[in-house]
């Protein structure tokens, strides 16, 4: 039986790319958020298919290691399969290449849930697309931790107000935005090679919301927030090569 995977090709923009000319972390992000959505379809769990039950994936965290950045001109190959659910929490890997070359390794965890009540729903409510479901128990990368920790404080670096723009179709903010709403806790000249990055998001933004973005560094990483109100919405922790 062949093993299942979910291939697609990019050609990247040049929006797709930061000062350095090397992929923005919030690119990985929607191109793995792109193929998601195409594995999902595939396997008949897509947003199209859950959408009539008023159901849906809710993205909870999120990690990658970059091996080697993805520069402005390189086209790139990703590759993505779903993980056997494990306590309600429905996990993914992915794979970035440039010409058979693996530059990035990332994984996402996500809930299913019920979109009237937001209450969390266990993989048998998708049926048939879950019990035929050729989940692969390989993993691209491994995780350190997936647990992030709180700062006790922090420095404030910046706010900013959740616009429609930033928003998708569950009237959230999109979980790609926040790579760059953390990217700007950096300066150009702080913001280093990047080896790993990894967001949690614990509360959903909506349009009008403000949020707060602080950061605190430590020996061998970097962690942010974002708060609105006091309250956390969002954590990040970025290792620097």
């Amino acid at each position: 039986m062949k093993v299942y995977c979910c291939t697609q090709e990019f050609i990247l923009r040049h929006s797709d790319f930061d000062f350095k000319d090397e992929l923005k972390l919030s690119a990985y992000l929607a191109l793995t958020q792109e193929i998601a959505g195409t594995s999902a379809d595939e396997l008949g769990f897509g947003y199209a298919d859950l959408k009539p039950k008023d159901m849906g994936f809710i993205i909870v965290n999120t990690y990658c290691e970059i091996l080697r950045p993805v520069r402005l001109g390189e086209q790139v190959k990703v590759e993505s399969w779903p993980l056997p659910p494990r306590h309600g929490i429905f996990e993914r890997a992915y794979r970035v290449s440039v010409s058979g070359e693996v530059r990035a390794n990332l994984t996402s965890r996500w809930c299913l849930v019920d979109l009237k009540t937001f209450s969390l729903l266990g993989a048998e409510a998708l049926g048939a697309a879950h019990e035929n479901c050729p989940y692969r128990q390989e993993k691209t990368v491994e995780v350190p931790a997936w647990k992030i920790p709180k700062l006790d404080g922090g420095k404030e670096i910046y706010t900013l107000r959740i616009g429609n723009s930033q928003c998708d179709h569950y009237l959230h903010a999109n979980n790609t935005r926040y790579a760059d709403f953390f990217c700007d806790c950096f300066s150009m000249e702080e913001f280093r090679p990047v080896k790993s990055f990894q967001i949690a998001y614990v509360k959903q933004a909506k349009e009008g919301q403000e949020l707060s973005l602080y950061r605190e560094d430590f020996e061998s990483e970097s962690i942010c927030e974002a708060r609105s109100g006091g309250e956390l919405l969002s954590q990040f922790r970025i290792k620097f090569a």
